[in-house]
Order: C-alpha cells, then sequence, then structure tokens
C-alpha cells in the first residue's frame, strides 16, 4: 500500500499516513493535494481525485518538538535504500560498523544496511580489521529526512524540490 506524506499548513513534514486515510483527509476538506502520483487516480461513485503524494493540512497543528528520529533495523534499510554500504548490492541485513560485542549500540551512526553475504563476511570484526571499506558513511537522518525516506519513491517518482532530501557527503 502506499504511503502519503503529510504536512502541515506550515509546510513541515508531520508524518506518513495509508492512501486511505490521506483520500478521507483530502474529502472530508481537512488537507489539500500538494503532490499527487502522475497518471494514477482513485475513483468512486461521485468522485475522482488524484493519488496523493504528499498532502498538506489546511489548519496548523501543534506538535511536540522533535530532535531525533528513533533508530530501528527498518529506519537503517530505508535510509541506506536497501544498497549493501560494502558493495553496493540490494541489501537485506543491518550490519554494526562497531559490533555489539566490542561495545557498538543501535545508533545511526554505528548501524549501515548489508547484504548477507558481506555481513557474514565482516562477522564479529570492524571493517578495518575485515579489510572492508564502507562506500557511505552513515548519518542520523532529521526526523522529517526520516519521514521522506519512508516514502520509499520508485525509480522515476520524484517529490517538488522543496521537499528533497540533501544527499550525505
Amino acid at each position: 500500500m502506499r504511503e502519503t506524506l503529510i504536512l502541515n499548513a506550515s509546510f513541515e513534514p508531520l508524518s506518513t499516513v495509508s492512501l486511505r486515510r490521506a483520500v478521507v483527509l483530502v474529502m472530508q476538506e481537512k488537507a489539500v493535494v500538494e503532490q499527487s502520483h502522475p497518471g494514477l487516480r482513485v475513483r468512486a461513485a461521485n468522485v475522482e481525485l488524484p493519488v496523493p503524494q504528499v498532502i498538506r493540512l489546511r489548519r496548523y497543528v501543534r506538535v511536540p518538538f522533535r530532535q531525533r528520529a528513533a533508530w530501528s533495523r527498518r529506519g537503517v534499510l530505508v535510509r541506506d535504500r536497501h544498497r549493501c554500504a560494502y558493495c553496493g548490492r540490494r541489501a537485506t541485513t543491518v550490519d554494526h560498523v562497531v559490533p555489539r560485542s566490542h561495545g557498538g549500540g543501535d545508533t545511526w551512526l554505528n548501524t549501515v544496511a548489508a547484504c548477507a553475504e558481506d555481513n557474514h563476511r565482516k562477522a564479529d570484526r570492524t571493517p578495518a580489521e575485515a579489510g572492508m571499506r564502507l562506500l557511505t558513511p552513515p548519518f542520523e537522518p532529521t526526523p522529517a529526512d526520516a519521514l521522506l525516506l519512508a516514502l520509499r519513491l520508485r525509480d522515476g517518482e520524484t517529490l517538488p524540490e522543496w521537499l528533497t532530501l540533501p544527499t550525505p557527503a
């Protein structure tokens, strides 16, 4: 099922919701469609509207300040776009750069997406000890970046430039 990004009335990312919930918010006139999936439409007996990719609430919602994005295995895979940090192939596992047995924890800066083969080859060692090199260093996404990454855009799908992520250096 497609995920839709919800923006506050001030255009700040709030969360992602299911397509069904997004359509309900638009139909109840609580939100407007800011970006839609090209060529896709939702049809009902008396209604036809574009499939929303990004919606914006009509009224501002006050939200407690979130300083950090919560770490999760799924979040690491999404952050690294399911690409192995060691070889660039499809990643299905999460690897600890500094192994947990050596004091490494479950943090954004200590975990990377890895293919099962490279994760097994690295085993209980650091990349230097295993003779492996990280293609991209791990980074901690902001809460807004984590929401945008969670949208899982397919090839050819883009967000407006005012919503794009900075590429990690």
